[in-house]
């Protein structure tokens, strides 16, 4: 099952890529509200399955918004790729991956333009993203898939300058600039993906490729993260973690590299879809 944000209103998509609203073919039963299907999940889903749906409609990807986009809990993963961590010279993590926010304010759909900030180093990262569909309390990675809702794709775009400031690292006001979290173009269920363990992800800038990497690569996995996670915190549905990026950012090149006006970015995810960022001063 794909679902969608459409112009503010939960879809589903078809296989020929069409848009289903839910809150008409349900006569009411689930909320316009993307982000409210998530603390009905399991009836949604069986809903899903087995509804009669109407013939949907053709839409423009610039009128999504993300799947997930007003999350209680927005977690961010840093140094879950080997490559990674040693391009950006920091120790490999083993029992426990760096954690930190994105303020919800950053997130966007799938095809946006977005300002860069003045005097910055504006970086891509490319990630899967988890949504939650079930509340997860000290759950065991055996059983985490259970309480994810579904995968999508992520930039998880960050301004290198702020991210460093200070006499401790700013991450999560590096990584929150407005526009710097675009997520879609869709949430895909992991039953529609051969093996949600390992799905091919990159990014290019102006039709190059600067990251290429799969997710069975992740240091921790997605079981293993959200049984981590959890262990700590309660995940609620709807939370969204970024996993992680691979090697390629801007940050770890030698010259560095960052974005600059005009550029455009492009971030896929194989078996979910496609970001398209284009930036401006």
């Amino acid at each position: 099952m794909r679902i969608a944000n459409l112009d503010n209103r939960l879809v589903l998509l078809t296989d020929d890529a069409l848009a289903v609203d839910v809150e008409r073919a349900s006569a009411g039963r689930f909320s316009s509200d993307p982000q409210q299907v998530y603390s009905q999940w399991a009836p949604f889903r069986a809903w899903a399955e087995q509804a009669e749906l109407p013939q949907g409609t053709p839409f423009d990807p610039a009128e999504l918004g993300s799947p997930a986009p007003r999350p209680g809990q927005l977690l961010g993963i840093g140094l879950n790729y080997r490559a990674h961590a040693d391009e950006t010279g920091f120790t490999v993590p083993d029992t426990l991956p760096p954690v930190f926010t994105k303020f919800g304010s950053s997130i966007t759909g799938p095809v946006t333009r977005v300002r860069l900030p003045e005097g910055g180093h504006t970086d891509w990262e490319v990630e899967l993203v988890v949504v939650i569909g079930a509340q997860a309390r000290q759950v065991d990675a055996e059983s985490a898939w259970q309480h994810v809702a579904g995968l999508t794709a992520g930039q998880d775009l960050s301004e290198r300058i702020t991210q460093m400031a200070g006499p401790v690292p700013q991450f999560s006001l590096g990584k929150s600039f407005p526009g710097f979290t675009p997520m879609g173009p869709c949430l895909v269920t992991p039953d529609e993906l051969a093996d949600p363990d390992d799905l091919e992800l990159g990014c290019a800038v102006n039709g190059e490729s600067v990251q290429k990497g799969r997710t069975r690569d992740l240091i921790f996995s997605v079981p293993a993260l959200v049984a981590k996670l959890s262990a700590i915190l309660t995940l609620q549905p709807g939370d969204v973690i970024f996993t992680g990026t691979p090697s390629g950012v801007g940050l770890g090149r030698t010259p560095q590299r960052f974005l600059a006006d005009g550029d455009e970015l492009v971030s896929h995810i194989k078996g979910i879809g496609e970001l398209r960022q284009t930036f401006h001063r």
